[in-house]
């Protein structure tokens, strides 16, 4: 456990050597040690769940359903072991905690395995050489909990009102059924770990978040089935710094009609609707179905290092425009490796209406090669 709880420090410290001030990480954690910590260890088994190391009764159980209410000003951190096929994981906590997920298997069939009510950060850790799974149901209970009289937002099969960092060296799978696989109402933060995330064709996006996605490092890797779903929903900046990302959408586009009035969504491998920077990583997307997009950003799209390949098949375009990557602003390439295909329609969009390829992206600097289509847009600087 102490090595554990060192890897979270260092992964955390990590996170705060990030070089740019608009990004304010909460990383006071990274100062304590382990004695500031209250361990609290919860175990499902099938329909019931035990716990150890509760001395404040923090904790009830109903079931394999677990409610921790914590006003501890210590750090708290869960640990969560066993199989449920009928259980969840409720977290209300006046201060950040975390999750240690210890070889856990949580299915929810009417919410979300993991709904953290705090706004604070969430360290979410996975064990070294454990696999995890969470799962919801296909179909959410109307407001299954109230706390102090509040609505409980259920967005996800691993939900937090907090910003969630991700770490560890174990792996998880998270299985969306009825909504997103991983939402926060604040930022998400990659650091470390082995994450999997597959939506079903009756679910939405794969990772949503509100205000910021930075990958730093680990395996990340997205599929999701659903029509007008994104792998990266994002209303605000998106950040690889590093790590493995893999994103796979296969759904057509998704039509919704409201007062007469038909919006089509398509599917995309990201959706930011604020800058995406890749500086370092690498980032694989295949965007299939009608419509779909890789990138689909509202702001400059900046690649500087990395490595990026994106791609898109649909070959018939019956509602919508494929586009491997699309900004409205501007596609501007400084580093790294560059490469988006499309099957039909321009490889690269910035907004422009030329009909040269040349023009659909600013190049800085000397490349070693690049290869400038309508369909394929090629640009090397390693």
């Amino acid at each position: 456990m102490k090595k554990l709880i060192a890897y979270l420090f260092l992964a955390l410290t990590a996170t705060a050597c990030v070089n740019d001030d608009k990004y304010d990480w909460d990383n006071d954690f990274a100062d304590r040690s382990d004695t500031d910590t209250l361990h609290i260890a919860i175990a499902y088994n099938g329909a019931t769940a035990t716990v150890t190391g509760d001395a404040s009764n923090f904790v009830s159980i109903d079931g394999a359903n677990v409610t921790v209410r914590s006003n501890t000003n210590r750090f708290l951190l869960l640990t969560l072991s066993g199989t449920t096929q009928n259980g969840s994981l409720l977290i209300h906590s006046w201060k950040k905690l975390g999750v240690l997920l210890n070889g856990v298997n949580i299915t929810n069939p009417i919410g979300p395995a993991i709904n953290n009510q705090c706004s604070k950060a969430f360290y979410v850790l996975t064990a070294t050489g454990t696999d995890n799974t969470l799962t919801d149901g296909t179909a959410y209970a109307d407001n299954p909990f109230t706390a102090y009289g509040d609505t409980i937002d259920q967005k996800a099969t691993l939900f937090s009102e907090g910003q969630i960092y991700f770490g560890g060296s174990g792996m998880l799978t998270v299985n969306g059924n009825a909504k997103n696989g991983i939402a926060s109402d604040d930022y998400v933060v990659f650091e470390s770990g082995t994450v999997s995330v597959n939506v079903a064709a009756t679910g939405t996006n794969g990772v949503k978040v509100n205000d910021g996605f930075t990958i730093t490092g680990g395996i990340l890797n997205i599929d999701v089935k659903a029509d007008g779903a994104r792998g990266i929903k994002n209303d605000s900046f998106t950040t690889f710094n590093g790590g493995t990302t893999t994103i796979t959408t296969s759904g057509d586009c998704k039509i919704e009609t409201v007062d007469g009035i038909s919006d089509t969504t398509s599917c995309a491998g990201i959706r930011c609707d604020s800058l995406f920077s890749m500086k370092a990583g690498t980032l694989t997307i295949t965007s299939n179905g009608d419509g779909g997009k890789g990138i689909n950003c509202s702001q400059n799209i900046e690649v500087s290092g990395g490595s990026m390949t994106v791609n898109t098949t649909d070959t018939k375009a019956v509602v919508g425009k494929p586009k491997a990557v699309k900004s409205d602003t501007g596609i501007i390439l400084s580093g790294g490796y560059f490469y988006a295909s499309c099957k039909k329609s321009w490889a690269c969009d910035n907004g422009s209406d030329s009909e040269k390829a040349s023009e659909r992206v600013t190049i800085i600097g000397t490349p070693t090669s690049k290869s400038l289509a309508k369909r394929l847009v090629e640009v090397s600087f390693l």
